[in-house]
């Protein structure tokens, strides 16, 4: 079956359409944009009109894509930005109403079993760590927690001098170090846009190469050195960086702040790097929906803004 699965997350709008196959998953698409759906939810508890427009355009996008490869079935995914969003619910039901997509609204616990759904299986006593827009969600064995420490989060709360202060980027480690849970960990697996992109900045690429990012070990020494790289320039130079996207250059030092504390809290020395996250898990829950029949509007649709 050909489905078609989007993350709608505090920063990103992303897209994987694939054939799932005996509970695998053999990729056809996948996009990405930047459409800081989160961006002011931290401070005003909705989503505001203009993010939301970004992320509709990129939503039209993506259903056009979803029907031209043929996709039967179409799931949205939306976390933490949603999930704080007092409007939060109202913009999912104008979502499924406006492009046909099931949509759900993943608690926090849902969230883990769906990120580890999609990286497959780990070792015992391996951390998935998935640094998002809002939150990072770590997950061990059957434990997991989410924290609301994220790239754009932070950078709302934090980081405002251009290139950041280092009273500021001290104060935004410390708030990071006081969330992270105690944890027992021997090992760490990372997902999701930061960890790649630092990932990507480590191997010195001059754009960005999924094959080479993918498995790579993703050191505590080599976080240290981008972080350090990253905050020292300003927005506009750091948008200029080979393999890094230029509208992730804003948020990318919040995010790399969490990376760099994760590592030292549980005490490790590298990460794996692994290109599958939580969208591939969607993909599979995709395969899984009944067949869509046409109904009355969602509650809630055309509230939202």
């Amino acid at each position: 079956m050909r489905v078609a699965a989007i993350d709608q997350g505090t920063n990103t709008t992303r897209l994987l359409i694939a054939d799932v196959v005996d509970g695998r998953l053999e990729e056809v698409l996948r996009r990405t944009a930047i459409t800081r759906l989160g961006e002011g939810v931290d401070s005003r508890r909705r989503l505001l009109p203009l993010p939301i427009a970004r992320v509709r355009n990129v939503l039209t996008d993506y259903r056009r894509e979803a029907e031209r490869l043929g996709a039967e079935r179409a799931l949205l995914i939306a976390t933490s930005a949603v999930r704080d969003a007092e409007n939060g619910e109202a913009f999912l039901g104008e979502v499924e109403w406006s492009y046909g997509f099931a949509t759900q609204l993943l608690s926090g616990d849902e969230e883990a079993r769906m990120l580890v759904r999609g990286v497959g299986d780990v070792d015992a006593g391996t951390l998935v760590v998935d640094v998002g827009g809002g939150s990072t969600e770590l997950v061990v064995g059957d434990r997991h927690e989410s924290v609301d420490v994220g790239a754009v989060r932070l950078t709302e709360r934090f980081l405002q001098a251009d290139p950041p202060a280092e009273d500021e980027l001290d104060a935004c480690a410390e708030h990071v170090r006081q969330a992270l849970p105690a944890l027992d960990v021997v090992d760490a697996v990372g997902v999701a846009g930061t960890v790649t992109t630092l990932a990507a900045l480590e191997l010195g690429l001059d754009e960005y190469d999924r094959e080479r990012v993918n498995g790579h070990r993703l050191t505590r020494a080599g976080v240290d050195a981008q972080l350090a790289r990253l905050a020292e320039v300003p927005l506009a130079v750091r948008r200029k960086i080979p393999a890094l996207e230029p509208e992730r250059a804003p948020v990318i030092v919040g995010g790399a702040v969490v990376v760099h504390e994760v590592l030292k809290a549980y005490g490790l020395e590298a990460l794996t790097v692994s290109e599958r996250d939580i969208l591939d898990g969607a993909a599979l829950a995709a395969a899984e929906l009944p067949e869509p029949v046409e109904g009355d509007a969602p509650p809630g649709a055309y509230t939202c803004c």
